[in-house]
């Protein structure tokens, strides 16, 4: 570690709503924290060769200096922020305008710098980190995730006109750009699509109901299938061919045991649902009392 940023950051024009807008990037669902962690995750717990691992273990590092590089924009953006409605009424004939706008634990909880939120002030908790010890999958799930990154930062690019800013999200862009070809570029070298699906490939093809594994389902009930390459032609993983069928009820209406009674029901719950007299009748007759 030698302290340095990744990539420079500048900030010509300090803006506190576009420092709540980078949080997105923080802590968002698709933002740095979230693959930090699923790439590191995927690489603690990898099996097989350790290239992968090794390979899991450099991105998720660099994406640490990812967040550092966000929280480093979030504050420069917040140099010039009110800290309270006095000061920005005295600036600003509409008080509070600006900061209003800003995410307030800015100012409360940080003191002027990034938090680990998304823009909306929720806490990253984990929920979307992936890492299903599957390769393929996980390999699948990281494009996804630098897809919905890459996508975030474009638009991000597109909220401001500080020049500092629109070049440190276009090299973020371009890191996503490279991600993406990565994950996918596993895949490739493990066989492609055609090897690796359906995934886990593990599994006995003798173990899943075969008529249904390539057929796609309609349930229009006007009997109208959308039409595609998932309805016609050979399966991605050349063992079947894709086809498409109404979908019909092959089970029959579920029916579940009466509840406990102690398990907080009603009474007439006891009953599947025939009236309390009736079912009193009907007792009556098993016991071969006059009902």
């Amino acid at each position: 570690m030698d302290g340095k940023l990744q990539y420079p950051v500048r900030v010509e024009k300090p803006n506190p709503i576009f420092a709540r807008a980078l949080q997105q990037a923080i802590g968002g669902v698709e933002g740095e924290i979230r693959v930090c962690l699923q790439y590191m995750f995927q690489a603690w717990g990898c099996r097989g060769p350790a290239k992968y691992r090794d390979m899991l273990l450099n991105t998720g590092t660099e994406e640490i200096g990812h967040i550092e590089m966000l929280a480093t924009a979030v504050a420069l953006n917040l140099e010039k922020a009110p800290l309270s409605l006095q000061e920005d009424a005295a600036a600003n004939p509409i008080a509070g305008a600006v900061l209003n706008g800003m995410n307030l634990r800015h100012i409360l909880s940080s003191g002027l710098a990034a938090t680990a939120e998304d823009a909306n002030g929720v806490p990253f908790n984990a929920s979307h980190v992936y890492a299903s010890g599957n390769i393929a999958a996980d390999m699948l799930a990281n494009a996804t995730a630098e897809s919905s990154g890459r996508a975030l930062a474009v638009r991000l690019q597109g909220m401001t006109d500080d020049p500092g800013m629109k070049d440190m999200l276009g090299f973020l862009v371009a890191r996503d750009t490279m991600h993406q070809q990565q994950w996918l570029a596993v895949v490739e070298e493990l066989g492609g699509h055609q090897a690796q699906l359906p995934i886990p490939n593990s599994h006995p093809d003798s173990a899943e109901h075969a008529r249904f594994s390539y057929a796609f389902f309609g349930h229009d009930v006007s009997g109208m299938v959308p039409s595609g390459r998932w309805t016609e032609g050979a399966s991605l993983d050349g063992k079947g061919t894709f086809s498409s069928m109404r979908s019909e009820p092959l089970g029959g209406e579920p029916s579940l045991a009466a509840p406990r009674p102690d398990s907080g029901a009603q009474q007439e719950q006891g009953t599947h649902g025939a009236p309390p007299s009736a079912a009193n009748d009907a007792a009556a007759r098993k016991q071969g009392r006059p009902a």
